[in-house]
């Protein structure tokens, strides 16, 4: 069987992190993206996203409304009763993976990273990361659950 999604579209709010009761860091968030319905025409679907551990604190840290986002992951369903006790099932996309794009302020053609550089030392920083490599870290896989087909990780 397979379950596999990707999706690239807008953050429509800030992400939010939590921590579970167990101590894993979970952050939730809800992206727009777009569809063609006719000639022309386009309408958005509004998806929420679930990470895990490292990857939920990376999203938390260097992701904001309005940001351009690519997602990799799988549906997972999960069912609650709402306040009225009614039962209620609610799709997510549990991500294994996430991606930057475009963000949503640079409207001009892409600024080299000489320029950017350069501008971030003349303190010109318009919109751009001061963050050099040492400032990230590698996130992997960080869901338990995730079956690799028998191949340890």
């Amino acid at each position: 069987m397979l379950n596999s999604v990707q999706l690239m579209g807008r953050l429509t709010d800030n992400p939010v992190l939590n921590v579970t009761p167990s101590g894993k860091n979970v952050c939730t968030f809800r992206i727009a993206v777009d569809r063609s319905i006719s000639q022309g025409e386009r309408k958005a679907d509004f998806i929420t996203i679930v990470t895990w551990e490292g990857t939920a604190v990376h999203v938390e840290k260097y992701f904001r409304k309005g940001s351009m986002i690519a997602v990799d992951g799988s549906i997972q369903s999960r069912t609650y009763s709402d306040k009225k006790g009614y039962k209620r099932t609610e799709y997510e996309v549990v991500a294994r993976e996430v991606h930057f794009c475009d963000d949503k302020k640079n409207t001009s053609p892409s600024v080299s990273r000489e320029e950017a550089l350069e501008k971030a030392k003349e303190g010109l920083n318009e919109g751009y990361s001061n963050a050099t490599a040492a400032d990230f870290e590698e996130i992997g896989c960080d869901d338990d659950d995730y079956d690799f087909g028998g191949v340890s990780v």
